[in-house]
């Protein structure tokens, strides 16, 4: 009899407080639930009386960016037609109406992807209120069931135990309050995952508003590309008046020779100045190292106007990943000399929406991407260790990356899309992975297809370079 009063104790102390919060909470009955619940919301897909609903919408998006997509490949299939044909005024000024109208194009399709944009970035919104609002929910019902646990506890248990009629009474009470710590134990991990769940929607949420920036970038430098073609078509009209002879006039007059090409100043993203001759041979050291050609290195490396926000101004301490990428960047910087607090140091700075920059030199590699690479970049240039502020190491390390880019599955089979215009569409993947990484496809046309143009104009240069 005295152990059965000693287990008794031990359950009335540990046991039977709880059953009072499912008194108290209504927890254990069949008509309420164990916690209150967000009430069920209206699936985003659900059709509405007013009109189509937002799968719809986004899907008929879809089909006009596929739309434009073609538009746009037809007409730079139209615009290497004409530069392949001799140097008319008719045929420049078509020249000029097609790159006119592809750049028409590539403004129209940003301002669709936008679109597409906004609607997937107010859903997430909504999602993360509505996971906000069910983390609360259920922090206020277990911070109730825990205070009356805790209330519950103090009182005078020896009383409550004999207001039993029957040890049966009480052993059912104990079942109850095994119940209700298992629906603890399960909100508990209900809340986790929740918490899990709000982190994963918030990093989504910055990744689009983050491609939702960089698109507006882009818009706006389709639309000074556009105006600029526009008044070189104006200027050219009115300089030859319209005269073929004077056409050909012009065009003598305005050849660059190689003096001149070599004479240019050609400026990369990390800063500093190299002439185009001086770049080109770092990048025909890349493309032995690579096989990519050097054009597109040259491309990739140019400094852009939409590439220019965010380089070389931050420092480390602000702008890094604190555990993926400053370990690795001071050691570096350390075998290389450099203080970590100097100009010369400098990376990339962070975005508006608190992702992290840190991307160093002129090839713009996070320091732990160049880690991975540091050992390849050395067998080719010698410099032990890789020095990403060094132009022959972050040509190299161009070259490198874009051929590990155009030979990756994805970009394999967006080759294959069009078989005889398979390395341009690879290149074309390869230059949108290097700027947006796994949101490639949203970028392949508005930055990967004016960087394979930017390479094919290079070429030309490299042309004059060599005597052609």
């Amino acid at each position: 009899m005295q152990t059965m009063v000693h287990c008794g104790r031990f359950f009335v102390r540990r046991m039977l407080p709880a059953f009072f919060a499912i008194l108290l909470l209504g927890v254990a009955t069949p008509t309420r639930p164990l916690f209150a619940q967000t009430p069920p919301t209206p699936d985003a897909s659900s059709t509405t009386a007013t009109g189509p609903t937002k799968q719809e919408q986004r899907a008929d998006l879809e089909r006009q960016l596929a739309d434009l997509e073609r538009e746009i490949d037809d007409h730079q299939k139209t615009i290497a037609q004409y530069q392949k044909q001799g140097k008319t005024l008719s045929g420049e000024i078509k020249l000029l109406n097609a790159q006119i109208e592809k750049l028409n194009l590539r403004v129209k399709g940003i301002n669709l992807t936008l679109t597409k944009l906004n609607q997937e970035i107010n859903d997430t919104q909504l999602n993360i209120n509505r996971t906000e609002n069910k983390i609360e929910t259920n922090k206020e019902a277990l911070a109730s069931a825990l205070q009356a646990l805790d209330e519950t506890d103090r009182e005078n248990m020896l009383v409550i135990l004999f207001a039993h009629q029957t040890i049966s009474d009480f052993f059912g009470t104990v079942n109850n309050v095994l119940l209700l710590q298992d629906g603890i134990r399960g909100k508990l991990a209900e809340i986790t995952d929740l918490r899990q769940t709000l982190i994963a929607t918030k990093t989504e949420l910055t990744d689009k508003k983050e491609s939702q920036e960089n698109l507006r970038a882009l818009q706006l430098a389709q639309k000074k590309s556009q105006e600029a073609t526009q008044a070189e078509k104006n200027k050219l009209l009115k300089d030859t008046k319209g005269k073929e002879s004077e056409y050909q006039k012009l065009l003598k007059k305005t050849q660059e020779t190689a003096a001149q090409i070599r004479s240019r100043i050609f400026e990369l993203i990390g800063g500093g100045e190299l002439t185009f001759e001086k770049a080109y041979d770092y990048a025909r050291l890349a493309e032995g190292a690579s096989g990519v050609r050097a054009s597109l290195i040259l491309a990739i490396l140019s400094r852009e106007s939409l590439l220019g926000k965010n380089v070389g101004r931050c420092s480390y301490t602000t702008a890094m990943h604190p555990t993926r990428d400053i370990p690795y960047f001071l050691e570096l910087l350390g075998k290389l000399g450099i203080n970590p607090n100097s100009l010369e140091a400098k990376v990339s700075c962070a975005n508006a929406h608190g992702a992290y920059g840190g991307a160093m030199g002129p090839a713009q590699f996070i320091p732990s991407t160049w880690k991975l690479y540091s050992a390849r970049i050395s067998a080719v240039t010698k410099n032990d260790p890789a020095n990403p502020w060094n132009n022959s190491d972050a040509f190299v390390a161009t070259g490198i990356y874009i051929s590990d880019l155009m030979n990756s599955q994805s970009c394999i089979d967006y080759g294959r899309q069009i078989p005889s215009d398979s390395q341009k569409l690879r290149e074309r993947c390869a230059a949108a992975k290097y700027y947006a990484g796994g949101n490639w496809y949203t970028y392949r046309f508005w930055y990967g297809e004016p960087v394979v143009s930017k390479a094919d104009a290079f070429e030309k240069d490299i042309a004059v370079l060599k005597g052609g």
